[in-house]
């Protein structure tokens, strides 16, 4: 197993106070469009869907394993399987963004906000190793 080495570098507190900022700011405009985002790939998904089921009834003369279950409301589940290569599908859309739950925006933001507070008020130059590490993971 490979050994890692401590880095030991200085950053200005200056640096890191703007670095900060400008995480907060990426957050906050990244959460404000959150609920946009997921509505444009939910449709996007709900295109893919049914663009992939006019393709594979199309092809329903080729499946295998037929299967149909009657559900509770009455509504009857029709799936079955079509031979590798049969068709090619088109590429189902990935999200292009994350997803942050509330409780973890809030969190994020408080740490960053608090770190930029306690970063204001020193009067030292450079940031210690013990803070960087704990505020790297927003850097």
């Amino acid at each position: 197993m490979a050994r890692q080495k401590a880095i030991s570098v200085k950053i200005a507190t200056t640096k890191v106070i703007k670095a900060l900022e400008t995480k907060l700011a990426e957050i906050n405009k990244n959460y404000a469009s959150q609920e946009a985002n997921e509505a444009k790939h939910k449709k996007a998904t709900e295109k893919w869907q049914k663009e992939v089921g006019k393709l594979a009834l199309s092809a329903i003369s080729k499946a295998g394993d037929v299967s149909a279950h009657t559900r509770y409301n009455g509504e009857i589940n029709v799936s079955f399987s079509l031979p590798a290569g049969t068709i090619e599908f088109p590429k189902e859309p990935e999200k292009d963004f994350d997803t942050i739950h509330q409780w973890q925006y809030r969190e994020m933001v408080e740490e960053i906000e608090n770190a930029i507070r306690i970063l204001k008020m020193t009067d030292e130059e450079v940031v210690s190793t013990s803070t960087y590490n704990a505020i790297a993971r927003y850097l």
